[in-house]
Parts: C-alpha cells; structure tokens; sequence
C-alpha cells in the first residue's frame, strides 16, 4: 500500500542531544520510530513499532530538556512546537510554574501511496470522516488526501498545530498544490474554518482533529455550503462516536423520542428510543484500524440507524 515514505529523521535526530540521537540510530534498524520520550528525572524511551525501548541507563537532567527546547520552534499555547519545513512534533510537559519539565518527539512522515485504499472515495465528492485512536496514521492519510484532491481541486487545510503541512509559513511538500491556513490558537479551529470557505472559495477543506462541539457546528455549516470536507475524529469506531455527546452531531446527532403505543408495538420496542435527530454531516465513516485495515460505512445515516435499532451492519 505505501509507495515512498519521507520522514526527515536526520533533522529531528539533530535536536536531542548527540547521546541519546546515536542510540536512536542504533536502534532504529527497521525505520519504524514512532517517538522519543524525554522527562525530567527518568530515563529516555524511544517507542517503536515493536515496542519501547530504554535509550540510556542515566535519567535526563534539566540541561538536555533545555538542549531540545531551544533547537526546536516556538510553543503555542497548546504546548505543541515543530522543526521548520518537517512534519515532526515536539509536546511538552510543564510544571505548576511552567517550566517545561517534559518532551514527547513525535516522528511526522509522508507516506506517498497510503490513501489508494479509499482513493475512490476521495474522488466521488463525498465528505469523509476519518476514525481512529492515536498514532493510527489519520493525519497521515489526510496529508496524502490533500496532496492528491489538490492536483485536481481547490484544497483549503485548516492546520491548527502545523501537524498537516509542517512547521514554518511554507507547507511541506507532502500537501502538493493545497493550500494551507494555519490557526493561531486551537480554540479558534473553528473561526478558520468558516473564514476558509467565505475567503477563498474552496472546493473541499481538510481538517485534523474535531473534537470541540463549536467544530463540529462549523463542519454542519461547511457541508451544507456544498463544500467537501475531510476531516479526523478520535475514536475507535462509530459506536464511539455515537456515545460522544460533543461529537454525534457529526453522524446526525441521537436524540430520545417517544413513539405512539401503535408504532412502539409496530417496532415491537418500547416507546422511548433512540433516533437520528437530522442528516449526518459526513457522507461516509471510516474506522483506521491499523496501517494496513480500515472499516468504511458507505452510507452513514443508514448506518447509524441500524445501530440505534440493534440491527448489525
């Protein structure tokens, strides 16, 4: 499924302090980094793939938390920062003074040839949204979606944390001909949002992460505009999603009606139950399971009423 994987590792390697950047190398034979994890008083960790590995027996000393900081970009107010024209993000940790007392390095990669799985889906016009839980390779997939839908669209990427399109004013290469619009703070993802599709005319808006009830408004106003929107969501499933009572909107929202006693006994259920309370905003669902397996719901609203009456799917 993966055609050509660009990870800028050397770059991000160059910012932790030369010690711990050899034993990464060492370790990282198969390429498969996911993050480097540096708190104060404890012993760097590298996560892989396979699993975590222990990069030094000496604990991490204020002096190397101090030796990251200043190499990397600034820290928003999300505690989010990133290395210039990479895709890698650095997280930290403060203290009750705001001192950062911890660092999570996280390996941002392209990976050119990941959205062929749902490539048609991509092209019929219909907004998609992208399920999984962290570190499944959604903001992977929209990166690869961007770069594709903007060889052929107008492609606006609301990037709130520079995850998207990378660190710096100019977008990575990985977004192709997208254009990006980057957010000053996450509170204001919506406000951009909106400010895409009455600015510059977009004919599909891409999104990282809705996980705020005023998003998920904006993402209603944007699909009823007739724009196109893809766009991620934690969660494992649309069962999830259903249970979370600041992102159902997404899926039509759930709300509790009381049917007559002849329809109750038409339904054969009781006379209080579940129902979709308006149209999805998302055409179609898809769970990311792993790298390699995704589960699509093609029609979402139907999918969801099936769930609501116990019907499998």
């Amino acid at each position: 499924m993966q055609d050509n994987i660009t990870d800028d590792l050397d770059v991000l390697l160059e910012v932790v302090p030369p010690e711990i950047s050899q034993a990464i190398r060492k370790e990282n034979h198969g390429g498969d980094l996911l993050e480097v994890v540096l708190d104060l008083g404890r012993v760097p960790e590298a996560r892989f793939l396979k699993g975590e590995v222990t990069l030094s027996e000496r604990e991490i000393a204020q002096e190397e938390i101090d030796f990251v900081v200043d190499r990397v970009g600034d820290f928003t107010t999300d505690n989010r920062a990133g290395i210039e024209r990479t895709l890698h993000r650095i997280s930290c940790m403060r203290n009750r003074r705001g001192s950062i007392v911890g660092l999570t390095l996280r390996v941002g990669r392209a990976v050119y040839g990941t959205i062929d799985i749902i490539g048609d889906l991509l092209e019929s016009g219909k907004s998609i949204l992208l399920l999984g839980r962290p570190g499944v390779g959604k903001t992977t997939l929209l990166r690869e979606a961007a770069r594709i839908l903007g060889d052929k669209k107008r492609v606006v990427v609301v990037d709130t944390s520079n995850e998207i399109g990378g660190d710096g004013d100019i977008p990575h290469p990985a977004i192709g001909r997208a254009r990006r619009m980057q957010v000053a703070q996450p509170e204001f993802q919506h406000e951009v949002m909106i400010e895409a599709v009455e600015n510059h005319m977009p004919e599909v808006i891409i999104i990282d992460e809705i996980g705020r009830e005023l998003e998920a408004l904006a993402a209603r106003t944007i699909a009823e505009r007739g724009v196109q929107l893809i766009a991620t969501a934690h969660g494992n499933s649309l069962d999830n999603l259903m249970l979370n009572p600041t992102l159902c909107d997404l899926i039509g929202g759930i709300e509790s009606v009381t049917l007559s006693d002849e329809e109750a006994r038409r339904r054969q259920t009781q006379k209080t139950v579940l129902e979709r309370r308006a149209p999805p905003t998302f055409d179609v669902v898809i769970e990311i399971q792993d790298w390699d397996h995704v589960a699509a719901h093609m029609d979402v609203g139907k999918a969801v009423d099936a769930l609501l009456r116990g019907r499998p799917i």
